[in-house]
């Protein structure tokens, strides 16, 4: 990494600020700057900022100490961490008030080096804090939007704030999805842009160089694992309970043992509880089956690199599309049905991501064999783009003609659509009589 000090002649240069919280997303803007999509490196100057979004984030592991880290950080010629330039506020809901905003500007140009360079910003999920808050501050500055996953193919959370959403210049996403279109900032009109997959590739391999000698990666290889769990945290999410996020982990391993694995890694999300583990080598046991737990600090895609699995299972994780797309690995999901019914509010921002792997992906327990998705198949973007309607109808109000004939054309799962949803939107599908009554009082104000 090249450290410039404040005052040196390059804290001249003009700024470009990468805003991260995730080493995946670390690995996304590496490989869009490895691209050529930010243009040529000793024009800028360019600072990684960042940002620790868990709940508790004291206790939880920090992106330094991820498995490759120190290599995606090269890229940059300084690092500095938004928890701490903000503390004692947590990130995700520390904002400065509009009045404060150009004081906190200074302080940050000050803290971090800047003096009167112009700043531009990369950031991820644009329309919450830390992102939305950096936005805040830095007024006058363009905006870039990296999407992290599957989340770029559904509708933004919330409605940009005016003077944030027309100083959007493009949204940079991976094509987890060929062919798919994102509806992540659609209503702003921004230009998508796709970061290259060699480009992903590479870093993703040089990711994985930085395993080696790791013990625990290499205990978990020497098992010769075919098959590969991924657990996400449905319960810290609450759409599921612990005891049924556990159950879910069970699932996939009763799965992959049916469909003939004998040896199988599981790969749990950092803040699973560590009781998960138990479960499993109970079922794996009671299966006939070889199982490894990796909870190391590092990715799911270090350990398909070292390991090269036949199969990939999880519920709706992107590391299942990234199996596929970037390493031609067969996946199969498990679970997702019962989540498209559980997962509440309808406009919860994983709905897309869920809707997403349980059309394209085949379903463990059902005996379809697994398989590489491929191209988005023609079904699948008027789905989205319907399902997009019914979570963000104020945002995408011209979806409203082709979300009516979807649901009308008796192709459109019911799973996908609440009836409540449906009702409330005046939509086909939703409960005739609330509709009716709907309208009534409707005309009744009218009238009044």
């Amino acid at each position: 990494m090249q450290t410039r000090t404040p005052g040196t002649t390059g804290a001249a240069l003009p700024v470009q600020i990468f805003q991260v919280s995730t080493l995946y997303g670390a690995a996304t803007v590496a490989a869009a700057l490895d691209a050529g999509l930010f243009g040529a490196r000793q024009d800028v100057r360019r600072l990684l900022l960042v940002s620790n979004n868990a709940e508790i984030p004291e206790t939880a592991l920090r992106l330094e100490e991820m498995t490759g880290y120190d290599r995606t950080a090269a890229r940059f010629d300084d690092t500095v961490h938004w928890n701490d330039a903000i503390r004692p506020h947590h990130p995700g809901t520390w904002a400065p008030r509009p009045e404060e905003a150009p004081l906190w500007q200074r302080v940050f140009r000050t803290a971090w080096g800047l003096g009167a360079a112009p700043v531009h910003l990369v950031v991820e999920s644009i329309q919450v804090n830390p992102a939305k808050a950096l936005a805040a501050v830095f007024a006058e500055s363009g905006v870039d939007v990296y999407a992290d996953g599957l989340m770029s193919y559904g509708p933004t959370r919330d409605e940009l704030p005016q003077s944030i959403g027309c100083r959007v210049r493009r949204l940079l996403h991976l094509d987890l999805v060929p062919g798919l279109r994102p509806l992540l900032l659609a209503e702003t009109g921004v230009a998508c842009e796709l970061v290259p997959d060699d480009a992903f590739r590479a870093v993703l391999a040089e990711i994985a160089a930085a395993a080696d000698g790791d013990r625990q990666v290499e205990e978990a290889a020497a098992a010769a694992p075919t098959a590969v769990l991924l657990g996400q945290y449905l319960a810290v999410l609450g759409i599921l309970t612990a005891d049924e996020e556990e159950e879910l982990h069970v699932r996939m391993v009763r799965g992959a043992a049916a469909a003939g694995h004998r040896s199988i890694v599981f790969k749990p999300h950092p803040t699973a509880p560590a009781r998960y583990s138990l479960a499993l080598r109970e079922a794996a046991g009671a299966a006939g089956v070889r199982l490894t737990v990796l909870d190391g600090p590092l990715l799911a895609e270090t350990f398909y690199a070292r390991c090269r699995p036949r199969l990939v299972v999880g519920c709706f994780s992107t590391a299942m599309l990234t199996a596929a797309v970037y390493f031609d690995v067969p996946v199969a999901r498990v679970g997702t049905e019962t989540i498209l019914e559980r997962l509440m509010p309808y406009e919860n921002s994983n709905r897309v991501p869920l809707t997403v792997v349980d059309h394209v992906v085949p379903d463990l327990e059902s005996g379809a064999d697994p398989a590489v998705p491929g191209p988005a198949p023609d079904t699948l973007e008027p789905l989205v783009r319907a399902v997009g309607y019914c979570m963000q109808p104020r945002l995408h109000p011209l979806l409203r003609k082709e979300t009516e004939a979807l649901l009308t054309s008796g192709t459109a799962a019911a799973r996908y659509f609440h009836q409540d949803r449906l009702t409330d939107l005046g939509l086909p599908g939703g409960d005739p009589r609330r509709t009716a009554s709907r309208l009534r009082r409707g005309l009744a104000r009218g009238r009044s």
